[in-house]
């Protein structure tokens, strides 16, 4: 039986891992640990333990006690902090027994900080949007006038969509990163398209041991929020083109030449229909996985297997080995569905 420490569990990241390693019937003895009480509630575990955040000067110790009182044989977190926090410990953590399978230290630290990774893209000429850190007023008020009257905003660390904002207005501009206290921690970019892909996958070593491109139709709850982005994939569908293939692995290598771990590429289609890179989910899974061990292909199983034992999974294809079409449609208070387009057309009387 593999005991394993999962990070912010009862978060829906974190759950859908624990779900997929749930879906297993290895009978792996799970132990959660988050910063949120309630949440904790939420999740799945034989135990539970409640964190400080994973900045705070108090979470290395309390990481600590969790390590000698569980003896996880292996950790993973859902959460770029608490991944970049692990990253950070990984020696501390490793001298204490347990195995993490995460990416590089520097890889780590540049793809949580999208400023970063931008700038490592753009310097190796990569297609990305046009993009400026907005240190103060004059340069937020050039990135207007440069990038078409619209600027894209956004923190340069966090998920979720975190300070998200287009715009064509500097004023707004201007007070949305005061509220957020954001100077020098906003970058602003030139608009693209509202159409974006997510290729995720798995290297063992520099080998890649699987990976799959799925397409957001929709986000939950995006009409609630000023960017019409709140992290909360509403519809999802797998997906498969040679151009995302393409770039998906140039962002990871302009990265890392040895890639190792995991490393989900979110890209935005240009007007041109090209795929820019936006930023690299690090070290984690995004968080509708389980769309695709409901599918056929289990991820956290696999990053389990190669992450303990080196074992790389049987599969017909190593990129994209689902179908093209299927369909993942969530909902606050229901289970999500699994389901194809052509179904989904049926159904709804247009097919």
């Amino acid at each position: 039986m593999v005991r394993i420490l999962v990070g912010t569990a009862g978060g829906a990241p974190a759950n859908n891992f624990i779900m997929s390693l749930r879906a297993t019937k290895d009978g792996d003895h799970l132990i959660g640990m988050c910063s949120s009480p309630t949440d904790l509630m939420l999740a799945d575990v034989e135990e539970r333990y409640v964190v400080p955040y994973a900045d705070a000067p108090e979470f290395p110790a309390r990481l600590d006690e969790i390590i000698a009182r569980t003896r996880p044989d292996f950790i993973h977190s859902q959460h770029d902090f608490e991944v970049r926090a692990l990253s950070r410990l990984r020696d501390r953590i490793t001298a204490q027994g347990p195995r993490m399978f995460l990416p590089a230290a520097a890889t780590v630290e540049a793809c949580v900080d999208k400023w970063r990774s931008y700038d490592i893209w753009k310097k190796k000429g990569l297609r990305v949007p046009d993009t400026v850190l907005v240190e103060d007023e004059s340069v937020l008020r050039d990135a207007f006038r440069d990038f078409g009257g619209k600027v894209w905003l956004r923190a340069i660390e966090g998920g979720g969509g975190k300070g998200a904002l287009p715009t064509d207005n500097f004023e707004f501009a201007r007070l949305w990163i005061e509220r957020f206290k954001g100077w020098g921690q906003f970058t602003a970019a030139r608009c693209l398209t509202p159409k974006s892909v997510t290729w995720l996958s798995i290297w063992y070593e520099g080998t890649l041991a699987v990976a799959q491109s799925r397409r957001r139709l929709s986000w939950n709850f995006g009409d609630r929020t000023l960017s019409g982005v709140t992290g909360v994939t509403g519809v999802g569908e797998t997906c498969s083109s040679p151009l995302v293939d393409e770039v998906a692995l140039a962002t990871i290598h302009a990265i890392d030449a040895k890639p190792h771990g995991i490393f989900a590429v979110d890209m935005t289609y240009d007007d041109d229909g090209h795929p820019n890179p936006t930023e690299i989910n690090i070290g984690r899974f995004f968080t509708t996985h389980y769309f695709f061990t409901e599918a056929g292909v289990n991820f956290p199983k696999i990053y389990r297997d190669l992450g303990l034992y080196g074992k790389f999974p049987t599969l017909k294809k190593t990129i994209n080995p689902l179908p093209d079409g299927l369909l993942w449609i969530r909902g606050m208070d229901v289970a999500p569905v699994l389901t194809t387009l052509e179904d989904l057309r049926r159904a709804t009387g247009d097919g």
